[in-house]
């Protein structure tokens, strides 16, 4: 019998177990260091629009179109109250990039053909290449394009001419004279058809679906007009209020109409079926639509008087997913963007990357574009970088590849040498990693292992697996020791 034969070899057990732990967990963390395959990141927040630029160089802007085929920005432009010596009105084509100006077109045609300048105050639809029809006070149709001296047009018979839009084919127009929508002829404004509603001044037209929205704000009502017979195929009631209207648009994508009406914009379905609302403490002004991302831009200017609750003198603009009204992006100040002096437009740049915002009280357009902040930085614990391999060394002068260069270092007779990763300061030649125990020459950048952070982790494993040899060998000396001892062992 040994009596203390037991606590040696439990005192060696635990010894033994506890450095093969140490090489299991070493060993098991070196293969979770290897980075799995990344799961699918989430958008980054805060996405917003940031001001670009702000031009000056339209005089009082009341409408934009950015034209979809020569990127040329067109605004319809007023007077400035506070430049008497000079008269801004007319229309403008701008760089939007800059807000340079391209071209002005200021002679436009009265009444009787004569030629002067004069406001534009609404841009009803794109001409084919290049070029717009727009609508100019009191019952003016005009069309320009860049480079025009002049524009050529005519005056409608009747009423003021209160909207336009697009025709239903070549070389028409869809104008409203208050509650009558007719289709004009471009080149001498002869009404060629219309349609006496109950109400309203103001419309947008789908050309998709062959549909005009009417909209008449007094009694709350959205007419449904099927425009290849110009008839009244449906009546919406809008919701009740006291308020102002602010404007009629047509998301070309889906065939919904969007109202802004007093401090909301209540959307309809292309069916007339209501789809919901958005609210806001400013007022709903424009509205314009991405078809390449499924985005609504909408633009709330203030009412412009303090005494009003919430009133604060600047705008916002909101940009939200078309399809379900959800918000996506932070709602941009407008600064000092009021009501008071004129109603903004806005245009969208195809992809939403820009956006136009015209301040007629400001006598300004700004520019916006979209920002989205850097992703957040990998957790380095998740992710480690590669780290050095302190075994890799440089050959020593002379050496050619497949010549040891230290003690412990071995290279293949036919490997060549890898390049010297980019942006080191290894010599040429150097061979980058290996397992020598060299360290790297003068002024040599440390070589990256070649499998990151496992390679190192195989170094550590070896060392560990030494040092338990070493401790298990010391165990067996010690119980031998022991073992030979007088008075501490009884007879076997």
């Amino acid at each position: 019998m040994k009596p203390h034969a037991p606590r040696v070899t439990g005192a060696l057990v635990f010894t033994t177990a506890t450095a093969a732990a140490l090489i299991v967990a070493v060993t098991a963390g070196g293969a979770g260091a290897e980075p799995a395959a990344p799961s699918p990141q989430a958008a980054p927040g805060g996405v917003t629009y940031r001001e670009a630029g702000r031009f000056t160089t339209a005089g009082k802007p009341r409408d934009l179109l950015l034209h979809p085929e020569s990127k040329n920005l067109y605004v319809g432009s007023d007077d400035l109250a506070d430049t008497a010596d000079v008269n801004e009105g007319g229309l403008y084509v701008l760089n939007p990039a800059d807000g340079s100006v391209r071209s002005t077109v200021t002679r436009i045609p009265g009444p009787t053909g004569t030629l002067a300048r004069r406001a534009v105050t609404r841009i009803g639809a794109a001409l084919p290449g290049d070029g717009v029809v727009f609508g100019y006070p009191l019952r003016g149709i005009g069309t320009a394009r860049t480079g025009d001296e002049a524009a050529a047009g005519a005056w409608v018979a009747g009423a003021t001419v209160t909207d336009i839009g697009p025709g239903t084919g070549p070389g028409t127009a869809l104008v409203a004279q208050g509650p009558v929508l007719a289709e004009v002829d471009l080149a001498t404004a002869a009404v060629r058809r219309s349609l006496t509603l109950e109400g309203g001044d103001s419309f947008a037209v789908d050309a998709a679906r062959k549909t005009v929205w009417f909209t008449d704000f007094a009694n709350r009502r959205l007419y449904k007009v099927d425009t290849e017979r110009l008839a009244v195929v449906a009546t919406v009631e809008l919701p009740a209020g006291e308020g102002f209207g602010g404007f009629t648009e047509v998301d070309p994508q889906t065939g919904a109409v969007w109202v802004g009406l007093d401090n909301s914009v209540v959307v309809y379905a292309a069916t007339g079926t209501r789809l919901g609302a958005l609210s806001g403490k400013d007022l709903p002004r424009a509205a314009r639509f991405d078809s390449a991302t499924g985005q609504a831009f909408v633009v709330w200017q203030d009412a412009g008087d303090p005494s009003l609750p919430g009133s604060d003198n600047d705008g916002t603009l909101t940009v939200h997913r078309s399809a379900d009204l959800t918000e996506l992006v932070r709602p941009v100040v407008l600064p000092g963007n009021q009501v008071q002096l004129g109603v903004a437009s806005l245009a969208v740049q195809p992809g939403a990357e820009v956006v136009l915002v015209s301040s007629p009280a400001q006598g300004t357009i700004t520019r916006l574009e979209r920002f989205v902040p850097p992703a957040p930085s990998p957790d380095p614990s998740s992710h480690p970088s590669p780290s050095p391999d302190p075994s890799a060394s440089a050959p020593s002068p002379g050496a050619s590849a497949g010549t040891p260069t230290g003690p412990g270092t071995a290279t293949s007779p036919a490997a060549s040498p890898a390049p010297a990763p980019a942006g080191s300061t290894a010599a040429p030649g150097a061979v980058v990693g290996g397992t020598g125990g060299q360290p790297p020459a003068a002024g040599a950048a440390p070589a990256p292992a070649p499998h990151g952070s496992l390679a190192s982790t195989g170094t550590t494993v070896l060392s560990l697996a030494g040092t338990a040899a070493a401790l298990t060998l010391a165990g067996w000396a010690l119980i031998r020791f022991r073992a030979g001892r007088p008075g501490r062992t009884g007879p076997g």
